[in-house]
C-alpha cells in the first residue's frame, strides 16, 4: 500500500465524520436516512475525495508532513491512558475510542458521530466503551475523563492535564520496583486499573509487598481450596501464603480467588505486611483507623477509600504510599525494608520518586 494511500485512510475518516454531521441533523433523529445515503451524500463524498486528492498531490510536491491534515492536525493513532480532568480537544476528522474507564464529550457547534452507531451525540453525552466517534466538519470537542483513570485510542487531537492524582504513573512506580506486573489485557499497559481488583490479585500483591515473591514461586505442595488450580501459578501463591499462616481462606475448601476485594481486606493486607496486625485478626471494622495510627492511610485517604468503590488504581495508591510509612520498630520504612531484600535498587526507587508528583489526599 503507497504511502499516499495510507495517507488518505485518516482523512476519509474526516469526510465521513462531514458527511454524517451534515446526515444525522440532530439528536432527535439521530440516523441519516436511506434517500440521504443514497443521494446527497455520495454525491458529498465524491466531491470531497476529490478536493482531499488534489490537496494530497499538492502536499506531496510540496513536501509537506503527510502525517497531517492542512489544518495542522495529526493523524497518527495513539493510545494514552489519561487521569480524571485530563481533556483530550479535537477538531475536524479527530477520532475517539474510549477502551477504559469513563468519560463525557462536550462542543457548543457542529457534530461529534458515534460511528458504531450511526448517529450524533449531544453534547455532554457519556461515552461508550468501544465506540468509535469522530468529530465533523467545523467542530471544536472536548473529550473529558470523569473516573480516575481511563485508556483513550486516539488519531489526532491535543491534551491539557488535570492536577487529579495521577494513578497511571503510580503504577508505573510500581512495576519499576517491580511490585506490580499487571494483568493480560492487550491495552493501556495491561495496569487494570479501571477494574476491582480479586482477592488473587490482592494476595500477590500482599507476597510482593513482604519480598517473599521469589519463596512464593518456588513454593510446592498442595492447598486444601479446591476452587484453586492444581499445578497453576495461583497454587504457588495461595499455597505459599497459606503454609505460611497468611491467609486462611474463606472457608476450610475454598479460598474464592476470584471474588472481588474490599479496601478493608487489602489495607489489612498491607498491616499484616508490615507488622501492624495478622492472620489472627479477623475484624477488620477499624482497619482504615488502624492504618492511619500506623501512618500507612492519611484521614484524607481513608475517607476517600470509605467513599468510593475499591478499584486496582486504589490497590496501587495504597501499596505505593505503604512503602514510605514506618515499621513497628521505628528503624526503617517498608521501602527500606524491600531494597534491603534486594526487592528493588536505590537507584529504582530514587527513580520512581520523580514519576509520582503531587500531593497525597
Amino acid at each position: 500500500m503507497s504511502k499516499k494511500l495510507l495517507i488518505l485512510i485518516p482523512l476519509c475518516l474526516a469526510l465521513l465524520a462531514v458527511v454524517w454531521g451534515l446526515a444525522a441533523g440532530d439528536a432527535s433523529d439521530p440516523l441519516a436516512s436511506l434517500s440521504y445515503l443514497e443521494g446527497t451524500f455520495s454525491d458529498a463524498v465524491d466531491s470531497r475525495v476529490e478536493e482531499k486528492l488534489n490537496a494530497s498531490d499538492a502536499a506531496l510536491l510540496s513536501g509537506v508532513d503527510l502525517g497531517a491534515d492542512l489544518s495542522g492536525n495529526s493523524f497518527a493513532w495513539a493510545e494514552d491512558r489519561m487521569k480524571q480532568g485530563d481533556v483530550l480537544h479535537g477538531s475536524t476528522g479527530v477520532t475517539v475510542m474510549l477502551l477504559a474507564g469513563q468519560g463525557n464529550v462536550t462542543y457548543s457547534s457542529g457534530a461529534v458521530v458515534d460511528a458504531t452507531d450511526g448517529k450524533v451525540v449531544p453534547g455532554g453525552t457519556a461515552l461508550q466503551a468501544n465506540h468509535r466517534y469522530i468529530v465533523a466538519e467545523d467542530t471544536t470537542a472536548e473529550f473529558t475523563v470523569t473516573s480516575k483513570t481511563a485508556v483513550v485510542d486516539h488519531e489526532g487531537g491535543t491534551f491539557t492535564y488535570s492536577d487529579a492524582t495521577d494513578y497511571n504513573a503510580i503504577a508505573s512506580a510500581l512495576k519499576t520496583l517491580h511490585l506490580f506486573k499487571g494483568s493480560t489485557t492487550g491495552y493501556g499497559q495491561a495496569f487494570d486499573l479501571e477494574v476491582a481488583p480479586t482477592r488473587l490479585q490482592a494476595l500477590i500483591m500482599f507476597i510482593r509487598v513482604l519480598g517473599e515473591e521469589e519463596q512464593a514461586l518456588a513454593w510446592t505442595g498442595t492447598t486444601p481450596f479446591t476452587d484453586i488450580q492444581k499445578g497453576s501459578q495461583a497454587e504457588k501463591y495461595v499455597g505459599y501464603a497459606y503454609s505460611m499462616g497468611y491467609t486462611n481462606g474463606c472457608s476450610p475448601t475454598q479460598f474464592k480467588p476470584a471474588e472481588a476485594v474490599n479496601a478493608w481486606q487489602y489495607t489489612e493486607f498491607i498491616l499484616r505486611a508490615m507488622g501492624y496486625s495478622s492472620v489472627a485478626n479477623t475484624n477488620l471494622s477499624d482497619t482504615l483507623i488502624r492504618a492511619q495510627t500506623a501512618g500507612v492511610l492519611t484521614a484524607g485517604e481513608a475517607e476517600m477509600l470509605q467513599r468510593d468503590k475499591f478499584l486496582r488504581a486504589e490497590l496501587v495508591y495504597i501499596s505505593y504510599y505503604a512503602l514510605d510509612a514506618w515499621l513497628p520498630d521505628g528503624n526503617r520504612t517498608l521501602g527500606d525494608l524491600l531494597q534491603e531484600k534486594g526487592v528493588f535498587t536505590s537507584w529504582e526507587r530514587e527513580e520512581t520518586r520523580s514519576m509520582v508528583t503531587g500531593w497525597r489526599l
